[in-house]
């Protein structure tokens, strides 16, 4: 019977064969369960010759990456072409990605020729001075925020955090982890903080230690579904992975007892897919965001912000000093919370900056280009 990697020609038959091989061996699974659903189907465009095979990112390493046809896993690595043609830091290879490789030594190793359209992307700012994109994951259909109920709670972060996946066109869902650890009345205080959101996100108070909560978010879980786990580090990600698996796959460490700041236990992307067939994105934990371009997102999770914007007197209103600012008026009643109105303008004023910034660097960019074209003809001349 063929397998995916000799080389069906149509990506129907792939599905077919491979469906029928994991009902033979139930070691082995198909690309749908990796998450290959119709939406790709219909946006697949690349033809699949023999030797070619479609995989999915389910690892990223500082050289390489590992990826699964759902028979094989294996490293891969991206070709000189495929290299050639990268402009930007988006152009390549991130977990949860769909991409065409060719399969080499045994399906030990793979490189890869082509990246499938994405149904979403993750990013954020690079860290540092750079202005560039860091892919976090692609392909997530759901994006668990979790923060922890001790002193890492931060409803600004959250806020980032929801402006970023919004951003992206992912469903968010809001996980409160280490309840054990706080009282009744802290525990009160975060739900009323947090209960601006309870008719927008899914929102679920768990335990890792006493295992509260856990089977409720399991319940909540779709086979084929990517989820990705974000958070600071020491708010238990890898636990919580580790308790929906069953097994300790993943290293924990202990957080602080100071400042309850955990050590980046994770410290690369990677794919897994539980027994349940839900599929997780394990992500380490991130102390920036910061983000390019984001208002789309900063529409979505400040609605009531934005609900506000077309009454105000002035088209091009900045919602900070003008006279006839409806957004001010909301404020001033109270209608708008105010620290969530500051974080708004915190963020947007920071996306605005980031953006400025990538501009900029274009135009010197283009200018030093021009600078080196002007230097050659004046060379030729001589």
């Amino acid at each position: 019977m063929s397998t995916i990697q000799e080389g069906p020609k149509d990506i129907n038959n792939i599905s077919e064969n491979n469906n029928q091989d994991s009902i033979n061996n139930p070691a082995i699974i198909s690309i749908e369960q990796l998450g290959y659903d119709e939406w790709f189907k219909s946006r697949n465009t690349f033809e699949i010759t023999d030797n070619f095979s479609i995989a999915r990112v389910m690892e990223v390493n500082k050289n390489n990456y590992q990826v699964s046809t759902g028979q094989h896993e294996m490293y891969a690595e991206v070709s000189g072409k495929f290299l050639f043609n990268v402009e930007s830091s988006i152009d390549l290879p991130t977990v949860g990605d769909w991409v065409v490789v060719q399969c080499f030594d045994d399906y030990t190793l793979a490189i890869i020729h082509h990246i499938l359209p994405r149904k979403t992307l993750l990013k954020r700012k690079d860290p540092g001075k750079t202005v560039e994109f860091q892919l976090i994951a692609a392909n997530i259909d759901y994006a668990l925020i979790m923060q922890s109920a001790d002193a890492n709670f931060n409803l600004n972060r959250l806020e980032r955090y929801l402006v970023m996946i919004n951003d992206s066109n992912i469903q968010p869902i809001i996980i409160l982890s280490k309840t054990d650890l706080a009282t009744a009345e802290v525990l009160a205080e975060i739900n009323d903080k947090i209960s601006q959101f309870n008719s927008k996100y899914l929102f679920l108070p768990i335990s890792n230690l006493n295992g509260n909560g856990l089977k409720t978010l399991q319940d909540q879980l779709l086979p084929g579904k990517t989820y990705c786990l974000l958070g600071s580090s020491g708010v238990g990600k890898s636990s919580l992975l580790n308790n929906l698996l069953g097994e300790k796959l993943l290293a924990v460490n202990a957080v602080k007892d100071k400042d309850s700041k955990g050590k980046h236990t994770t410290t690369r992307r990677q794919l897994i897919r539980l027994e349940s067939g839900s599929i997780f994105i394990d992500t380490p934990g991130m102390r920036e965001l910061g983000n390019f371009s984001v208002e789309a997102g900063l529409e979505e999770t400040f609605d009531e912000i934005a609900a506000y914007k077309g009454q105000c007197h002035y088209k091009d209103c900045t919602h900070t000093h003008e006279d006839g600012c409806a957004v001010l008026a909301a404020v001033e009643q109270g209608i708008i919370k105010e620290e969530r109105y500051n974080n708004y303008l915190k963020i947007q004023k920071e996306a605005a900056f980031y953006e400025m910034s990538k501009l900029e660097r274009r135009k010197k960019d283009k200018s030093f280009g021009k600078m080196i074209k002007n230097y050659q003809k004046s060379m030729r001349k001589k």
